[in-house]
């Protein structure tokens, strides 16, 4: 899944989370916080697996559901000390929505539910990547973009295009959640 799918899926999930328990659009610090924890998992483990080499592939200690769950409760636990529970909220969502949209992604490609993705050290996952961080980085992008814009698009091409285009009008209904305070920041009271 790529990083804009990610972070779709993470504040699609936030937003409905914010809506049915706070009754409210999610705040410019919650959009921001979840969407950058829906990043995170990769931000580790693809330069740790591609680049150093400490996984067999991208899939490593931060895809972990042994991790996740303990991680987004922890975050959660520490943000209600600090009376700030929605924003640890909004980061464990962000975080462990990653999973299932990297498994969503697997199983579309593959018709297989590979599961190994998500409980290491019990089960790695082992896929070649050849030239470190960007080099494998800049393959897929490129092999992306050439079954765009040869109309080659996959179902999880499809998918993840779909998310991202009802992110966009959910976060527009939300009232643009991080532009909203950042223009109200910058207009003269």
């Amino acid at each position: 899944m790529w990083p804009w799918e990610h972070a779709a899926v993470g504040y699609l999930a936030c937003s409905v989370f914010v809506h049915l328990f706070y009754r409210r659009s999610p705040s410019g610090r919650e959009a921001l916080l979840v969407v950058a924890a829906s990043l995170v998992p990769d931000l580790i483990d693809k330069p740790l697996g591609w680049e150093f080499h400490v996984f067999s592939s991208g899939y490593g200690v931060a895809h972990s559901v042994f991790f996740a769950a303990p991680l987004a409760v922890g975050v959660v636990s520490l943000a209600r000390r600090y009376e700030r529970t929605s924003l640890g909220v909004a980061f464990g969502i962000g975080y462990v929505s990653h999973l299932p949209g990297d498994l969503l992604v697997s199983y579309l490609y593959t018709g297989d539910l590979q599961l190994a993705r998500v409980l290491w050290p019990l089960r790695s996952v082992e896929t070649a990547y050849s030239e470190g961080f960007t080099g494998t980085l800049q393959e897929y992008l490129v092999e992306y973009l050439r079954a765009i814009a040869a109309g080659e698009l996959s179902a999880a091409a499809l998918v993840g295009l779909g998310a991202l285009g009802v992110c966009l009008l959910v976060w527009l209904l939300d009232g643009a959640p991080g532009v909203r305070e950042g223009l109200a920041a910058l207009t003269p009271r």
